[in-house]
């Protein structure tokens, strides 16, 4: 059997006694843990340039470890040129082991590796305890090798948590390592 993910063990020796504490939780299942991490590319139109989309997924391949799955337009919006059932991009989601393992990359290896990168704003979270992030270049990831690269594209990617509140998942999330800065309030 595997071993466990460094990151699944910080959250059960230190993250949930210290969530405990700060929001006094009578039950450890009241403390909130992250479900699933969603990465999307949206790529317009990829019905003309099939490699585009082919490039996309091998990206997204390298990236996580897992194929992901090219999404469909669900109607046709003529201002964009896009038919319904036309690909319009690719995701995946990734759960228990590869989604700790990629947080672990994530947080560790590709953050600093950010052009300019001034720390996670604290302002997106939606309000039920998910925090979603963009990411401008698919390169700062180690696996992608830059000579290989066509074209340079960007990522959504949604980290879905347990939390009821923002205020939970923040500190859930700022627990895992998540180089948070706080934003004047206006």
């Amino acid at each position: 059997m595997n071993d466990i993910p460094t990151l699944e063990k910080l959250y059960r020796k230190e993250i949930v006694p210290h969530l405990t504490k700060t929001f006094a939780y009578k039950n450890v299942m009241e403390v909130p843990r992250l479900t699933k991490t969603t990465i999307s590319i949206g790529l317009g139109n990829a019905r003309d340039e099939k490699a585009k989309l082919e490039h996309a997924v091998q990206d997204l391949t390298t990236i996580a470890g897992q194929k992901p799955v090219v999404t469909y337009a669900k109607k046709a919006i003529s201002n964009f040129k896009i038919r319904k059932g036309d690909p319009v991009g690719v995701m995946l989601t990734l759960r228990d082991v590869n989604m700790y393992e990629f947080l672990n990359r994530f947080i560790n290896i590709a953050l600093p590796r950010v052009r300019d990168f001034n720390g996670l704003s604290d302002k997106a979270f939606d309000g039920k305890g998910n925090y979603s992030i963009g990411i401008s270049e698919q390169i700062i990831f180690p696996e992608i090798d830059y000579d290989k690269v066509d074209a340079v594209r960007g990522m959504n990617i949604t980290f879905t948590t347990t939390a009821k509140t923002d205020k939970e998942a923040y500190e859930l999330l700022k627990s895992f390592g998540f180089p948070f800065v706080r934003r004047e309030q206006k």
